[in-house]
């Protein structure tokens, strides 16, 4: 299981080269939906990856937004599409620790 890979909260295991090109793939896709999701007031944080399951964190207008579901299966495919294998995207509310 690898922890959290953004710079406010460390991992708990150095991630091999193959998890951390995963990684970085994953938060490449992030960022390029994130000018999207700021533009509306909301961001998309990655809180987790644990295998093929993909924990994310929905901020700001996208946590009460109506069409958020819409957007994370729009997240999921484009995941999907870089990695190169299915994955699942889990949103996680706010104060959940994993």
């Amino acid at each position: 299981m690898l922890e959290t890979m953004n710079a406010t909260s460390p991992a708990t295991a150095a991630p091999t080269d193959a998890e951390a090109a995963r990684i970085a793939a994953i938060n490449a896709v992030l960022d390029e939906v994130r000018p999207n999701l700021q533009r509306d007031g909301g961001d998309c944080v990655l809180v987790k990856v644990d295998g093929r399951t993909i924990y994310v964190r929905l901020t700001g207008a996208c946590v009460m937004c109506k069409l958020a579901s819409m957007t994370l299966e729009g997240i999921q495919s484009k995941m999907v599409e870089r990695l190169g294998e299915f994955v699942r995207l889990v949103p996680v509310m706010g104060g959940v620790k994993l």
